[in-house]
């Protein structure tokens, strides 16, 4: 799958990652009808230092975070390309976190993967098997795994 694209993670990873409570939340499909919530997308410009949310991404957020929480984005060291992107529920902001907030909605990311993010949009997408937070258009990354899960970045 091409870095454009977006890599996703999948139920299984973050349920190892997370308590099983936050991580039904992240990936759980909305069974009544979904609230509309204003909120405006940017397209994102390589290397600006900011990470852009999606619609879809802010409007699910605001669905499932509850009272400080928020979705934390982590670039760490692993899968077949080298590095891959991890996220959770979160409601703590450490000293060297970049918060990132649109229509109410707020994603963090610390310094050190931010390096890795920036210019990105974080996305999220519901399929028939699926639903998942991805990184779109990560100007970072230089390609892709084949199954979707690691990046390698740009040098």
């Amino acid at each position: 799958m091409a870095a454009a694209r977006g890599l996703t993670l999948t139920a299984s990873a973050l349920r190892s990652v997370t308590p099983w409570r936050r991580s039904s939340r992240l990936l759980a499909a909305s069974a009544g009808p979904q609230t509309q919530r204003e909120a405006s997308s940017s397209s994102p410009e390589a290397g600006d230092g900011q990470v852009h949310l999606t619609d879809s991404c802010v409007q699910r957020l605001l669905e499932i975070t509850q009272g400080s929480e928020f979705l934390r984005l982590e670039v760490e060291g692993g899968g077949c390309s080298g590095f891959q992107y991890r996220f959770s529920l979160d409601t703590v902001i450490n000293p060297d976190d970049r918060v990132f907030e649109q229509g109410g909605a707020r994603v963090v990311v610390d310094s050190d993967s931010l390096a890795f993010v920036k210019g990105s949009q974080v996305d999220f997408s519901q399929e028939l098997i699926r639903s998942s937070f991805q990184v779109l258009n990560n100007p970072q990354a230089q390609t892709g795994c084949s199954c979707g899960s690691s990046f390698s970045v740009k040098l």
